[in-house]
């Protein structure tokens, strides 16, 4: 691989802070950054840059049934041992019968094998490397706390998109008249509406034009509470506030 890629470089960067490069990639990686002092800014860089969002957010700790849920999924139950020994018993049973199992589960094992190995055979070259870790789909992302600093919203968008996701965090009171809208606050010129709000799950909206025009010079997103259906500029009735970032 080479790493005189910038493009490269910047993925590996993000995805690395982000937690998503892992296994022999990430170890590569550190590797690198031991030798090289430009790639050692680039992760101080993207770490500057994800911490106002990580920074918005208060630390929580993960409950017992998070744990138990965890060890459920990983740890597998004495009733699937016993129904996988019982599989092979039958398969045992089966092959001598002339079924083909034997060539069946050759070609099951070769199909996964050239996924793992090859996955280019399956995917697109973009694919291949946001499954490995080594890059990231351009995105603009917005994380919206309330007054107390709890993350209530998740806003995310691709760059060369024309569409916005609003994601619901944590519950969120229904206003009981109004209606919950999201605003761009660019560095310079009016703040401009994104959409509403849903107070439940998420939502996706459609936008007037792609994201790298709409929100290339945006830092700020706020939510506020607006009575008029088509409102021309945010209310002072802020609900909701956080910062807008480039994953790229």
């Amino acid at each position: 691989m080479k790493y005189t890629n910038p493009e490269l470089l910047e993925h590996l960067a993000s995805s690395y802070v982000l937690g998503t490069l892992a296994g022999g990639a990430r170890r590569r990686f550190e590797r690198l950054q031991r030798d090289r002092a430009d790639v050692r800014v680039r992760v101080a860089q993207w770490e500057a840059r994800l911490g106002q969002l990580a920074a918005s957010v208060p630390a929580l700790q993960p409950s017992a049934q998070v744990w138990k849920a965890i060890a459920s999924r990983t740890q597998p139950a004495a009733s699937t041992v016993a129904a996988d020994v019982s599989a092979r018993g039958l398969l045992g049973w089966l092959k001598p019968a002339g079924f083909g199992f034997g060539g069946l589960a050759a070609g099951v094992l070769a199909a996964s094998l050239l996924f793992v190995t090859a996955p280019g055979v399956f995917l697109s070259s973009d694919q291949v490397a946001m499954r490995t870790g080594e890059k990231l789909p351009q995105s603009y992302v917005g994380l919206l706390t309330d007054a107390q600093g709890k993350g209530k919203l998740l806003v995310s968008s691709l760059r060369h998109g024309k569409t916005m996701t609003v994601k619901v965090l944590s519950p969120i009171t229904a206003p009981a008249s109004g209606t919950l809208m999201l605003w761009a606050l660019p560095a310079s010129g009016p703040a401009f509406a994104l959409g509403p709000v849903p107070v439940t799950g998420s939502a996706v909206s459609m936008l007037p034009d792609t994201s790298e025009k709409l929100l290339s010079s945006v830092s700020k997103l706020v939510v506020t509470l607006e009575t008029d259906p088509a409102p021309a500029a945010p209310s002072a009735m802020l609900v909701f506030s956080g910062n807008c970032a480039k994953l790229w």
